[in-house]
């Protein structure tokens, strides 16, 4: 299947010319991975399907005027998200040295003027609130809204994407929360609203 097939398989509606940069995402993330072990995604229908994964949530979420993804490894779901809201400034923190080459060569390479990639630790992220803060298998719901709250505010939203314990660290968390858990395949996609 090519990317266009995944994408409306999840009813995921996007610009033609923003589905040959995904592409060309996936290419060039094959080809690095080769070499550096990015992920574990060995293939490019691999690749796809972590994209589509990545995408998915732009089905149901308000689209953000700025994003920080964190701890965005080898572009899921950050860079994606990135590549699919060119209007939208996004921030992509991750520690790891090899990672953030990769991500500051694809930005460059891919075209994307409104991603900018911050080689620290979120916690070391210096930013006005963020609309959207999201995250990939990173680490618990409590920490990440610890880690990250000097960047965020009461409009901020967060998407994390997580899987089965999801439900068990909603409860970990204190204060109320206005949330939905959208459940697509093994992924629960946690939506977590601003307080207006």
């Amino acid at each position: 299947m090519n990317l266009s097939q995944y994408l409306d398989n999840e009813h995921i509606q996007l610009e033609s010319e923003t589905i040959v940069k995904l592409e060309k995402f996936a290419s060039l993330l094959h080809e690095w991975n080769q070499i550096h072990n990015l992920t574990g995604a060995k293939t490019i229908d691999a690749i796809y399907v972590n994209i589509v994964d990545s995408l998915y949530p732009l089905t149901f979420i308000q689209k953000p005027k700025t994003l920080l993804d964190v701890g965005t490894g080898a572009g899921f779901p950050g860079l994606a998200l990135g590549i699919a809201l060119p209007g939208t400034k996004v921030v992509l923190a991750e520690p790891l040295k090899k990672r953030v080459s990769f991500l500051k060569y694809a930005a460059i390479d891919l075209g994307l003027p409104n991603v900018r990639v911050e080689a620290k630790r979120v916690e070391k992220v210096e930013h006005e609130a963020f609309d959207l803060i999201s995250s990939r298998a990173v680490t618990n719901t409590k920490l990440l809204l610890e880690l990250t709250s000097k960047i965020s505010d009461s409009h901020t939203e967060y998407l994390f994407y997580k899987g089965s314990r999801v439900f068990d660290e909603i409860e970990d968390v204190q204060h109320q929360l206005r949330y939905d858990i959208v459940q697509k395949n093994q992924r629960n996609y946690l939506y977590i609203k601003n307080e207006k």
